[in-house]
């Protein structure tokens, strides 16, 4: 079989030092896997810009092909139920941080990581939903489980303009609940109410009155996109019996605070994972996916489309806090 060749967007460490750039490689250099993916689409999440990061404990090998998110056509397979041809997504597990990700034109992937290409969306609205679709229909349900409903009260989304922040705002409001969006971009405020935020408030908001170790009751639950400080202030504010998701950690990875949250109102902290989550779960809600994100409603998320080459600046501006919404990677043809 020919070799083939391809472009892809490379992280090279060098000591205290990260080099970045554009790189043609060929199926010798792929990661191990069954299945190989012409890659048409992926898309920029947070991971993928801290890898660029020098000192990041988030790359596992260098070189690395960064791209936590993939889509595309299956081209080579050793496993009878995914076939050459088929539509697949991959996601998780190593995918983009020990093992080359989505930003090539080719990957070698485990058959253990693949998902098919849900019914009713194609490989490019698949990475419009992507990793962050993923966490906050995860979200969704995870305060499902703890008995959080749509009668309890508001929700509140922390670091709504984001990629995870946005799709959880979406979400929650469509499964009836009302949204309260936090951000700390005031020029997003009707985008975010366009998303279906009952209400819009500053990152200041979320900040309880004085120095008690708990503030007012206000919400009935949280997705938090955030972490940090903005963690620790949203479980000093949940109410009675509601619970607090907690997805990011821009703001920082310590949590002070104290036991009270738990103890007196009975509070719910709930991680969620899409790293590791079970093959079999992934697969059952990707294939419910274009139920809870319609293909007409996801261009909405869409901020941008840009190519491998304006990988290094999209990922500054990730870091810095800048954007929102969903940015694609155009990587190979495909729709």
């Amino acid at each position: 079989m020919a070799v083939v060749s391809f472009e892809a967007f490379v992280v090279t460490r060098h000591d205290d030092t990260v080099e970045t750039g554009i790189r043609t490689l060929d199926d010798g250099d792929l990661s191990d896997g069954d299945i190989v993916i012409d890659v048409a689409w992926s898309a920029v999440n947070y991971k993928d810009a801290m890898v660029t990061r020098p000192g990041n404990r988030v790359a596992r090998i260098s070189p690395l092909v960064p791209g936590v998110d993939l889509a595309g056509t299956v081209v080579q397979s050793d496993d009878a139920s995914i076939p050459v041809g088929l539509g697949v997504l991959a996601q998780g597990y190593d995918l983009g941080v020990s093992h080359h990700g989505g930003f090539a034109g080719r990957a070698r992937v485990r058959a253990g990581w693949v998902v098919p290409l849900p019914a009713g969306l194609s490989a490019r609205q698949a990475m419009v939903v992507g990793t962050a679709g993923f966490t906050a229909l995860l979200s969704l349900a995870r305060l499902g489980q703890v008995g959080v409903t749509a009668a309890d009260g508001p929700i509140v989304v922390t670091g709504a303009t984001g990629g995870v922040g946005s799709m959880a705002v979406y979400l929650l409001a469509h499964h009836g609940y009302e949204v309260v969006a936090s951000s700390g971009k005031a020029s997003e405020h009707d985008y975010l109410r366009g998303l279906g935020a009952a209400s819009v408030i500053g990152r200041d908001d979320l900040v309880p009155n004085g120095a008690r170790v708990l503030g007012e009751p206000r919400w009935a639950g949280a997705v938090d996109c955030v972490g940090g400080a903005t963690l620790a202030a949203l479980l000093r504010t949940v109410r009675y019996g509601g619970a607090v998701v907690a997805t990011g950690l821009t703001g920082g990875t310590t949590l002070e605070t104290t036991v009270y949250p738990f103890i007196v109102r009975h509070l719910a902290l709930l991680g969620v994972d899409t790293v590791d989550t079970p093959i079999e779960e992934r697969r059952a809600l990707w294939a419910s996916m274009a139920e809870h994100f319609p293909p007409e409603a996801l261009e909405t998320f869409v901020a941008r489309e840009i190519g491998l080459s304006e990988l290094p600046a999209t990922l500054e501006g990730i870091l810095a806090s800048q954007g929102r919404g969903r940015t694609l990677v155009r990587v190979g043809s495909g729709a």
